[in-house]
């Protein structure tokens, strides 16, 4: 009976660090992934003014990556330190970090649909009515004033933080409640039956498992099981340049055995040799690292290849200028053209029969002179890919616009006292390709365009923009992130309960088209007011999506190619097949 008494009384070892090999390991693994993780995000910041990078939001990105990094931080040295760790603190860690990130990962990861969803209206030719009837409607933005018609107007963005934090309060608040019902961190309050019993192993062992945990992992197993699999269904048809419906299923799978061998790994006894050195969460932790190197260094790869393929094509328009120059003997035809989209370079008619007659560079489809034939002729397959695949609809939409725009304008008024009413009716033609892709609070997509170009933009037409169409600052809190509810060419089955919404807007829509603006017309507006922009995004697209568009032509018809026979493939290249290609866009829809 002394004996045993005097084994009680023996005083608890102090706690220690554990220095076993894998304990060790698991410190310098966090340190050196977080180094690395953090400097990918700051790479990602320092370019976060590339147009795919901007539509991304690498604000929900930033926010969940940092949130489920914490996680996998207090994880990773959990091996080292779970003798100095408070009891409760696991669970806290569990409760607040895991569910939280998983939610702003969600919000971040779906945008994507969304985004596809809002771009397909660039997909389609837009059908510009310059109304000249001043509209008689009382509000000219129609805008609802109710609480419901506010919640519609915010920006996705703003919708799914409102969403996410209402889950978030909701996780929060089931967690106090759980903590404050259960005895297993407390002893000495509770609900009586949830205390834990049994040697202090056992004790331990219990504190880690159980229904207090489940509401944590089930933010993951309903994302994994659930969430992705729909948003996979539903963007099935999607096939974009950007990676995101890839980085979706890569997730998704990456995300499916978590909480499974969670489970395993606290319930199975066999596995007690494993968690010595892995323990339980680490197999969340897995998914978590596939996320991070999703989320964060896929789009790092992707600024490289929009480098890569942005210099591939200078050093092609380069090389194509060059052998003009040499062939014709005079200074370098295209150099113009590609710097500030000029239409004063060689025909690209002629350029078009080299290529068919396969004696043309490759490189000549690569200038300026060969998009903006394009865009003058056939824009349709440009406009599609861009807006269905490479998500940047809108520029290939504003140059459309403004050709338009410039196009409708006569050389010459039919009378002196005609020039008045000509010039407000090109001021509110232009107002409208301002409030649709350049205004920062109006356009849905804003083109990306120099800050000075912009605030010249705004100087000219922001005054106006504000008297018809309001601030808008509750709808547009970010130019570049669409409306949760857009209008689409082609509804599917999951569009059908935004019918409502989306037919007042259009309405709405309709509306502000009729209206005009009577005030005063500045003084800088003149017929080159769009040059500059003009010029910018042509750049853009001849560096960015253009190269995209012709090769994955180039690869479409040799795709359709490759069922002929041996002996066509072997005389026909793929130059020869990409001729057949501008020959067929020759024709004038």
């Amino acid at each position: 009976m002394d004996s045993e008494t005097e084994r009680t009384q023996e005083p608890t070892p102090a706690p220690a660090l554990n220095t076993e090999p894998a304990a060790v390991f698991f410190l310098a693994w966090t340190g050196a992934w977080t180094v690395t993780l953090f400097c990918g995000m700051a790479f990602l910041l320092v370019h976060r003014k590339m147009s795919f990078l901007k539509i991304r939001g690498l604000a929900l990105s930033f926010a969940a990556v940092i949130m489920l990094h914490l996680y996998w931080v207090a994880v990773q040295v959990t091996l080292s330190i779970r003798e100095f760790i408070p009891t409760g603190l696991e669970f806290w860690v569990m409760s607040f970090y895991l569910p939280f990130g998983i939610a702003l990962f969600h919000a971040s990861n779906s945008r994507f649909l969304y985004i596809a969803k809002a771009q397909r209206k660039y997909a389609e030719k837009p059908d510009y009515q310059w109304s000249k009837s001043l509209s008689q409607s009382p509000a000219c933005n129609g805008r609802d004033k109710t609480i419901a018609g506010r919640l519609r107007r915010l920006d996705y963005t703003t919708k799914m933080l409102a969403v996410v934090s209402t889950g978030m309060a909701v996780q929060l608040l089931l967690t106090i409640v759980m903590y404050l019902v259960s005895r297993k961190y407390h002893p000495w309050f509770g609900v009586p039956g949830t205390e834990v019993k049994g040697t202090p192993a056992q004790q331990k062992l219990e504190m880690i498992r159980g229904w207090e945990w489940w509401p944590s992992v089930l933010w993951q197993f309903v994302w994994a099981w659930v969430v992705a699999p729909v948003i996979l269904w539903k963007s099935r048809e999607i096939k974009d340049t950007q990676g995101w419906r890839l980085q979706t299923i890569a997730c998704c799978i990456a995300s499916l055995h978590a909480t499974p061998m969670w489970l395993v790994a606290l319930y199975v006894p066999d596995m007690a040799p494993v968690n010595k050195y892995f323990i339980a969460p680490q197999w969340i932790c897995l998914s978590i690292i596939f996320i991070e190197i999703l989320t964060i260094f896929i789009p790092c790869w992707q600024v490289f290849k929009h480098k890569s393929l942005e210099q591939e094509t200078l050093e092609a328009i380069a090389l194509w200028e060059a052998k003009n120059k040499a062939r014709n003997g005079g200074d370098s035809i295209f150099t113009d053209s590609t710097k500030a989209g000029s239409r004063d370079s060689i025909s690209w008619q002629s350029s078009l029969l080299q290529l068919e007659r396969g004696n043309s560079p490759t490189e000549s489809v690569y200038t300026m002179s060969s998009l903006e034939y394009i865009l003058d002729k056939n824009p349709e397959p440009l406009r599609k890919f861009s807006a269905l695949r490479d998500f940047s609809g809108e520029n290939i939409a504003f140059l459309s616009a403004v050709g338009e725009w410039k196009a409708s304008i006569p050389r010459t008024p039919d009378a002196q006292e005609n020039l008045s009413e000509l010039t407000r009716e090109r001021f509110n033609r232009a107002l409208r390709i301002y409030t649709e892709f350049i205004s920062p609070h109006h356009a849905e997509f804003q083109i990306n365009i120099a800050s000075q170009d912009l605030k010249r933009l705004e100087k000219v037409f922001g005054n106006a923009a504000r008297i018809l169409h309001g601030y808008r600052t509750e709808r547009f809190m970010d130019p570049v992130v669409p409306f949760e509810h857009v209008p689409s060419g082609q509804g599917s089955a999951s569009d059908e309960p935004e019918g409502n919404i989306l037919e007042q807007r259009g309405r709405e829509e309709r509306i502000t088209d009729r209206v005009q603006y009577w005030g005063d017309i500045p003084e800088e507006f003149n017929a080159g007011v769009f040059d500059d922009a003009e010029a910018s995004i042509k750049y853009l697209v001849l560096t960015n999506t253009w190269p995209k568009f012709v090769k994955e032509r180039r690869y479409s018809l040799c795709s359709e190619d490759s069922g002929e026979t041996a002996d066509t493939e072997h005389s026909a290249s793929a130059l020869s097949r990409f001729a057949r290609y501008i020959r067929a866009m020759r024709t004038v829809s």
